[in-house]
């Protein structure tokens, strides 16, 4: 075991036996996410790198503190990616909170989310122990994948160390339609049409354009694959489109490259442009095949339907809450507003668990964090 790594084993033993709360933290560029921050806090940058990584056999080994950018550079730089687009909300985000915040980007529902391409993990439990689960290849243990338990923990099951990744290529084809003109029942009618067909279709993202004049409807869509494959899913997709009176559009590569980008990164007027001081941002998670939302609410919509954005004051949690249910899906506040900061989560950041779903949590941070001690209260109501 490293010196840094014995370290936070004492420190964590010494924690656990004095009851004194534990923060762990990477850039910090996900602070904002999760109910509450409380703790000393033990920095991950200092233990970086990237450990091992054999491009044949599509696996990166990375310790947690590694900066997400290095590895993502060192991926392009042999043609593959991290297939999930984990967004970064800052120069300073690193692996291990990749994974502790468990968010995926665009292409979520084409390639599936964080948790699907994690092999392996090391972490530190409440007593200090180091521990190995998985490791870099597919099916490698018998048993519960206890890796993949650490996507989305934010940081209260341990303290990550180390993680093993699958990777993939890059795609050799890609291109963005830009389809101006659809309602939004007409763009999910046609995103839950192409679902079930054999369209290369990575990423979806339907937006009414208020700043534009006249204000539009748009829907864009990223095909990804085979050159081959893109080509006759532009032609097929394009018709189906133009059929319904929409102006389609093919964008600059360059230029929709840098729009996904922005997409992801929370940059777009939709993200940055609050329609009041009192709004709170609000994901909402639904079944793909959901049709409209009953919500006075401009929205932003993602993932072929799968996941919705809106702003709303924290005082219409109950609402958005009880409509979203009903559509099988649940409710995330995602960021608060300017004016009232955290008092906004007094309304619960995350949808209440039912009774089984809460024990089985509960049962998971007892048995990783005996004391209590990691990330407290940073899923809970305060």
């Amino acid at each position: 075991m490293s010196d840094i790594l014995q370290e936070w084993s004492q420190l964590i033993k010494l924690a656990a036996s004095s009851k004194i709360p534990l923060r762990f933290r990477g850039g910090g560029t996900k602070d904002f996410y999760g109910q509450s921050l409380e703790g000393e806090i033990l920095d991950t940058r200092v233990h970086t790198g990237i450990l091992t990584y054999e491009p044949s056999e599509l696996v990166v080994t990375a310790c947690a503190g590694t900066s997400l950018k290095e590895l993502e550079l060192a991926l392009a730089e042999k043609g593959q990616c991290l297939a999930f687009e984990p967004p970064h909300f800052g120069e300073g985000a690193t692996v291990g909170g990749m994974i502790a915040a468990g968010l995926s980007g665009p292409s979520r529902a084409n390639v599936g989310n964080v948790r699907d391409f994690i092999l392996g993990a090391k972490m530190i439990n409440g007593k200090g122990e180091q521990l190995t689960f998985g490791g870099q290849v597919m099916k490698n243990v018998a048993g519960y994948d206890i890796s993949r338990l650490l996507a989305a923990s934010m940081g209260q099951l341990g303290l990550i160390t180390e993680l093993s990744l699958k990777v993939l290529p890059i795609a050799p084809g890609e291109a963005t339609l830009q389809c101006a003109g659809l309602s939004q029942a007409q763009a999910l009618a046609c995103l839950h049409q192409w679902g079930g067909q054999p369209l290369p279709l990575n990423a979806s993202a339907w937006v009414y354009d208020y700043t534009a004049t006249p204000a539009q409807n748009y829907l864009f869509l990223r095909l990804r694959g085979a050159v081959a494959a893109v080509e006759a899913g532009l032609q097929r997709i394009s018709i189906e489109v133009q059929a319904l009176g929409a102006k389609v559009v093919l964008m600059d590569k360059a230029q929709a490259a840098q729009d996904w980008h922005a997409s992801n990164e929370h940059q777009l007027a939709f993200f940055t442009d609050a329609p009041s001081e009192e709004d709170c941002l609000w994901r909402l998670s639904v079944p793909q095949t959901t049709s409209e939302l009953e919500l006075p609410y401009a929205q932003y919509i993602e993932w072929h339907g799968g996941q919705r954005w809106l702003w709303a004051p924290s005082s219409q949690a109950e609402n958005l809450r009880e409509v979203v249910t009903k559509a099988g899906g649940h409710v995330t506040l995602f960021k608060t507003s300017s004016v009232h900061g955290d008092a906004d989560k007094c309304v619960g950041v995350f949808t209440t668990l039912n009774d089984v779903q809460q024990r089985i949590q509960n049962q998971l941070k007892l048995q990783f964090d005996p004391a209590g001690i990691f990330n407290p209260h940073r899923t809970a109501l305060i």
